[in-house]
């Protein structure tokens, strides 16, 4: 008589890794850490994001007395853009302009520009499929802002 087989040894699966940490949602964007990069001014637009790209900026068309709001981004129709400050929040349509900005004109004596000049430390500026922008309130919004009112 053949003696039975000795069982296998049973090979327990290994355990699942730990899942991957994720950061709490934020639930006020003033409490969201600043977008990466710095403001520059040159001529008449106040530029942020890096030397290499830039990701806002205001433009003033002293011509016109207007501003624009220009966010990178693409989009293949007008989308909303919402902008956020301490003390007011506005949806605005943003139209697409040329291959990789969306674009909201204002006039120059709008009070969502002082908001965002004046908001206290950052400002939001959101588009639907964008990355929320955190950007710091500091003086180039204010020169765009004044140097297109003069």
């Amino acid at each position: 008589m053949v003696p039975p087989p000795a069982p296998q040894p049973t090979t327990r699966p290994a355990p699942p890794p730990p899942p991957i940490p994720q950061s709490p949602p934020i639930k006020d964007w003033r409490d969201a850490p600043q977008t990466p990069g710095d403001w520059r001014y040159e001529s008449g637009t106040a530029q942020f994001g890096s030397a290499t790209s830039t990701l806002f900026a205001l433009r003033c068309n002293r011509a016109n007395r207007t501003i624009s709001l220009l966010r990178t981004g693409n989009a293949p129709q007008d989308l909303p853009m919402t902008v956020s400050t301490t003390s007011e929040t506005r949806s605005l349509l943003a139209t697409p302009q040329g291959a990789a900005q969306l674009v909201v004109t204002l006039p120059a004596n709008d009070r969502l520009l002082d908001a965002m000049a004046f908001s206290r430390g950052r400002f939001a500026v959101e588009v639907n499929g964008l990355p929320t922008l955190y950007l710091p309130a500091w003086p180039e919004v204010a020169r765009a802002v004044e140097d297109c009112r003069r």
